[in-house]
């Protein structure tokens, strides 16, 4: 049974989700205008991935590259400012978001079912925070690289807007964070029985191919290493989640049946 009463009329929950959602609201808003004040901090963050000394292309050894960007509208900047610092301040704020959001539904739940609601949320949360990464420290870069020094002729100068590169800054990391989440729906689904490991392991090939057009459309490039860079970790993902899905059907063919 569950530790905590969830009586109280429909409109006492209304009010707490409410004063929750308004909590929610001022601290995102806080620290996305400390981010916003931070500007140069913020945006010396935002553009690594333009800049030739960036850590990957060390890494990596990339040849030197040069990448222009500019501004074509009278508050585009300001807009890109207050769009990076808004996205800022909802990432620094997620923990928090996630601890209201968890403390208004913790009471609906049963002592036996909290602990796997902790468990799915904080995964959920940490892979999403390790996409966003991949997608900073590796993906975005090298299609930055790629894109941003292509050209049909060298009569044709490559010049991007500062909104086209932080949109897909932006846009990709969403992206890879929820293509990370892999590993939790598959064990998710482990646990509602609707997939099996076996199932997996079986149609490794025709995940590889679908691995592969993922990754072809996250980074449009003809570079191979590019593709294979991208694709890589996706698929360490599919194998990692077959071995978490296993792990759980293990377990559970293993507990004792008997009455809840």
């Amino acid at each position: 049974m569950s530790n905590s009463s969830s009586g109280g009329t429909f409109w006492d929950h209304l009010d707490e989700l409410r004063s929750r959602i308004i909590r929610i609201i001022v601290v995102m808003v806080l620290l996305a205008m400390i981010a916003f004040a931070f500007k140069e901090l913020l945006f010396k963050v935002v553009l690594g991935p333009s800049r030739t000394d960036f850590i990957t292309y060390r890494l990596l050894g990339t040849p030197p590259f040069t990448i222009h960007l500019m501004n074509t509208g009278l508050t585009e900047q300001f807009m890109i400012h207050m769009k990076i610092a808004l996205y800022t301040g909802l990432l620094l704020a997620s923990p928090y978001v996630i601890y209201q959001l968890f403390g208004f539904i913790a009471p609906a739940l049963y002592d036996n079912e909290r602990r796997p609601t902790v468990r799915i949320v904080v995964s959920s949360y940490l892979m999403f925070l390790l996409g966003t990464a991949v997608n900073y420290f590796l993906v975005f870069p090298l299609t930055v690289r790629f894109l941003g020094t292509y050209q049909v002729s060298e009569d044709v100068a490559n010049m991007l807007t500062i909104q086209s590169y932080a949109d897909t800054l932006v846009s990709m990391s969403l992206v890879m964070g929820v293509v990370f989440e892999l590993p939790v729906v598959s064990w998710l689904l482990s646990l509602m029985g609707i997939i099996k490991w076996q199932q997996m392991a079986r149609y490794r090939r025709h995940a590889f191919v679908a691995i592969l057009i993922v990754s072809a459309i996250i980074t449009p490039t003809t570079d191979v290493f590019t593709l294979f860079v991208v694709a890589l970790p996706i698929w360490l993902l599919y194998e990692v989640s077959i071995g978490i899905v296993r792990l759980t059907g293990a377990r559970h063919a293993s507990e004792p049946v008997g009455e809840a």
